[in-house]
């Protein structure tokens, strides 16, 4: 297996702004060609793509709630790239929905929305790619974006924690499934980090409480966790495949 450590293949899902830009932005900077996904967010996903050092970046658009879009984005990511080596599973749904403030039916349709993105894309997406690795011959990556709540606990997004500890479940079966073909699979559990979409949070009395959370006093930056994600991606990280890698300043520590 030969994966190289520059100019390679990388889809990234759910680029069109946020961590998915930075992450982006990340691999570019190295020398990767990157497949920049959008879902229904266009413009940002232009702009995105117009932010991205060097040449060859496509733009794709898809729904990944269904199982036919995940297939076109993946068909049109490897057309545009010619193949795929890396493959960064972003796009997530993140809905509040506090069991005692949440009508059934929203709750209903709110962990089928959940359920669709935040796990069964990924699980999608992964096949589509790795078939694809399998079939080039050189390796790959698969990294995912998982999530701190899938370990200590999300009351007020409960689905979004429970579809990240399943992503990280999945990552961990794909590793030992995929690493005959030299394909590596990890995820990144990343705490709180600052993007347009919190910045709102941010700000008062919650934000203070928010960084209060690590004891570096502050949230990270989406740009130190795509520096996680490319290192991940890395040929020289091929012994982590099947890791968990917290990355949340010490706010919340396992054993």
């Amino acid at each position: 297996m030969n994966l190289p450590t520059t100019g390679r293949r990388v889809l990234i899902s759910g680029a069109s702004r946020g961590l998915g830009r930075a992450v982006g932005q990340a691999f570019a900077a190295n020398g990767d060609r990157v497949a920049v996904h959008y879902g229904s967010r266009r413009e940002d996903a232009e702009a995105t793509l117009n932010s991205l050092t060097g040449k060859g970046h496509v733009l794709v658009g898809g729904d990944l709630s269904d199982p036919a879009g995940a297939a076109a984005v993946a068909d049109a990511a490897a057309e545009g790239l010619g193949g795929i080596d890396v493959l960064v599973n972003n796009a997530a749904v993140n809905v509040r929905h506090p069991l005692a403030e949440t009508s059934y039916e929203e709750w209903a349709a709110i962990w089928q929305s959940h359920v669709s993105v935040n796990l069964l894309a990924t699980a999608n997406l992964s096949h589509l790619a790795a078939r694809r690795m399998i079939e080039q011959g050189r390796g790959g990556r698969i990294v995912n974006i998982g999530s701190r709540g899938a370990f200590r606990g999300e009351p007020d997004h409960p689905a979004y924690g429970a579809t990240k500890a399943a992503v990280h479940a999945l990552g961990q079966s794909l590793a030992v499934s995929l690493a005959p073909y030299g394909i590596g699979v990890a995820s990144v559990a990343p705490g709180f980090f600052e993007t347009e979409r919190v910045a709102g949070r941010l700000s008062g009395a919650e934000g203070e409480a928010i960084r209060a959370q690590s004891p570096f006093g502050r949230v990270a930056s989406a740009e130190e966790v795509a520096e996680a994600v490319l290192w991940l991606a890395s040929p020289m990280a091929q012994w982590s495949s099947g890791a968990v890698l917290d990355f949340n300043g010490a706010s919340h520590l396992r054993t």
